[in-house]
C-alpha cells in the first residue's frame, strides 16, 4: 500500500512540475475558458530533441478532430510518393463507327480525391476529339474499387448536405457537392448553380429579408435561417435569407454519387454536342469492353496540400483509402488499417492507443495521443519529404485554416499548423519556428464540453514559442 501512494505521489510531483512549466498566458487563456488541465493533452519539443519541453497529459488517448489528417498525409507521402496519381478510365463496350457507339460508355474510378468539374470537362473533350459523338447505350459507373459499407451522411451530426459530410467514392466527382451562389436583386433573389446539372431543378422558394442594419453576427451566421432539401430530382429551397449581407454562397451535397456523376455528365456532353440515348447503370467493366481513354489525376504533393490546407474531409477520407490498395483489385477500410499499422511498425512508431475510422478525423470514435502526434511530427520533420509535409500545412496568419489567426501577431507566418474542430475538440499540431531560430513541434488537444473557447490558449502557446 505504501508502495502505491509512494507512486501516485511521485506521478503527481512529475504531472505539477509539467504543469509548472505551462506558461502563465496559456493557463490564463484555460481558466478563463473554464477549462481544467485534465481536458487537455499538451507535448512541445525542439525538433530532433529526445525530450519534451512541456508534456502534460501527453500520453492519453484523445480526439485528434482533423489533425488526424497529418497521420493520412504524412504515411501517404512515405507509401506512394509525392508523385502518385489516380486514373479514371473510359471503356467502350460496342463498336464505334462514324462517331457512333452502338453500345455502352463505361467509367471506371481509382478512387481520384480531386476530380473536379474542370477536368471532366476536359477529358469529355478529349473523348469528343477521340471521335465519340453518340452513346446509343447506357452510361455505365465501375465504382467496384473502393468495398464499403453504405454511407449515411446523415450518421455524424444529421446534417446531411454539408460539404463534409460527402462520403468516399471511387468514382468522385467533384466532391459530390453543388456550389450555391446567392445573389440578391432588390425584392428578389437570384441563384446560380455550378456545375450544370441535367435534370435536376431548383426550387427557390426563398424569402428574401431585409435589415436596415444587419449586425455582423446576423450575417456571418446567414445560413442558419435557410434549408436546402433535397427531394428527388428537386433541390427546395427555403427559409429567410438576408439580402443585406450581399452576396453568399455554399457548397452542399444534394444528391448521391451515381446521380451526380450522370446529371453532370449528360449537362457536359450535350454542351461538347455529345447524345446520350441510354440510362444510368451501375456495373464493372466487362471482359469485352475496350479501354478509350484514361484521366490522370493531380500529384500526391498537390492533393495533400488541399487536404491540410483546407481540411478536405472527403479527399482526406480518398487518401486514406487509396493506402489499402497494394497491388489488391479493391480497397477496404479493413486493409486500409491494416496498411498504416504496418507503415507505423516499419518507421518505429509505438502508437497502441491509435483508433482509425476514416483518416480525416471527423469521427467520434477515432483517438491518438498527443504524445504519438509529436513523435510523428518528429519523424517528419526528419524525413527527406519533410518539405513537402509542411508545406501542406496552414500558414498561420496568412492561409488555410489558420489564416485568421493572429494575423497581427509577430508569430504569423512562423508556425505551420492543422488544426481540428467538432463539438468538445480543439486541436492543433504542427511546427512553430522561433525567433531564436528553434524550430518547435507542437501538438495542443482540448477534449472538453468548453472546447470551442480555448483558441485563445492554444495561439498564447504558440506566440511564447514563437518569442522564445
Amino acid at each position: 500500500m505504501r508502495l502505491m501512494y509512494t507512486l501516485i505521489a511521485a506521478l503527481f510531483v512529475v504531472f505539477n512540475a509539467h504543469a509548472a512549466a505551462l506558461p502563465s498566458s496559456v493557463r490564463d487563456a484555460l481558466q478563463q475558458a473554464h477549462i481544467p488541465l485534465d481536458g487537455i493533452g499538451l507535448e512541445v519539443y525542439e525538433v530532433n530533441a529526445r525530450k519534451p519541453l512541456i508534456s502534460i497529459n501527453a500520453t492519453q488517448a484523445m480526439n485528434p478532430a482533423s489533425t488526424m489528417k497529418l497521420l493520412t498525409t504524412y504515411a501517404a507521402l512515405d507509401i506512394l510518393g509525392p508523385a502518385y496519381t489516380w486514373k479514371t478510365e473510359a471503356y467502350l463496350d460496342g463498336e464505334l463507327k462514324d462517331g457512333v457507339l452502338q453500345g455502352n460508355l463505361i467509367l471506371k474510378g481509382y478512387g481520384d480525391p480531386k476530380f473536379t468539374i474542370e477536368q471532366f470537362w476536359l477529358w469529355l473533350s478529349e473523348l469528343r476529339a477521340r471521335g465519340l459523338r453518340e452513346i446509343r447505350g447506357d452510361l455505365v459507373l465501375d465504382r467496384s474499387f473502393f468495398d464499403l459499407p453504405a454511407h449515411d451522411p446523415a450518421a455524424f451530426d444529421n446534417d446531411p448536405v454539408r460539404a463534409y459530410n460527402v462520403g468516399p467514392d471511387a468514382l468522385l466527382l467533384n466532391f459530390n457537392t453543388l456550389r450555391l451562389r446567392y445573389l440578391p436583386d432588390g425584392n428578389t433573389l437570384k441563384i446560380i448553380s455550378e456545375p450544370p446539372l441535367d435534370g435536376i431543378r431548383l426550387d427557390n422558394q426563398f424569402t428574401p429579408q431585409t435589415a436596415s442594419h444587419p449586425s455582423k453576427g446576423d450575417c456571418d451566421k446567414w445560413d442558419d435561417a435557410i434549408r436546402v432539401q433535397p427531394d428527388g430530382d428537386s433541390v427546395i429551397l427555403q427559409g429567410g435569407y438576408p439580402s443585406e449581407c450581399g452576396e453568399r454562397e455554399q457548397n452542399l451535397s444534394v444528391m448521391p454519387h451515381t446521380r451526380y456523376v450522370e446529371a453532370v455528365f449528360r449537362a457536359l456532353w450535350q454542351e461538347l454536342g455529345g447524345t446520350l440515348r441510354g440510362k444510368l447503370r451501375e456495373e464493372v467493366v466487362s471482359s469485352n469492353a475496350q479501354l478509350f481513354a484514361t484521366h490522370l489525376s493531380d500529384p500526391l504533393s498537390t492533393v495533400i496540400h488541399d487536404i491540410n490546407k483546407f481540411s478536405n474531409n472527403v479527399m482526406a477520407r480518398q487518401l486514406f483509402l487509396t493506402l489499402g490498395v497494394a497491388g489488391n483489385a479493391t480497397t477496404s477500410i479493413t486493409r486500409s488499417t491494416a496498411a498504416m499499422q504496418q507503415w507505423l511498425n516499419k518507421q518505429r512508431l509505438d502508437f497502441p492507443e491509435l483508433v482509425l475510422e476514416n483518416g480525416a478525423g471527423l469521427s467520434r470514435t477515432e483517438r491518438i495521443s498527443p504524445h504519438s502526434m509529436a513523435l510523428l511530427l518528429q519523424s517528419a520533420a526528419a524525413h527527406p519529404l519533410s518539405a513537402e509535409l509542411q508545406s501542406s500545412l496552414p500558414i498561420l496568419g496568412v492561409d488555410g485554416s489558420v489564416k485568421k489567426r493572429l494575423k497581427e501577431s509577430a508569430a504569423a507566418s512562423h508556425a505551420h499548423l492543422k488544426t481540428g474542430t467538432l463539438e468538445g475538440v480543439k486541436t492543433i499540431a504542427g511546427y512553430v519556428r522561433s525567433q531564436g531560430g528553434k524550430e518547435w513541434v507542437v501538438v495542443f488537444f482540448i477534449n472538453h464540453p468548453n472546447a470551442k473557447y480555448g483558441q485563445a490558449a492554444q495561439d498564447a502557446l504558440v506566440e511564447w514559442l514563437q518569442g522564445r
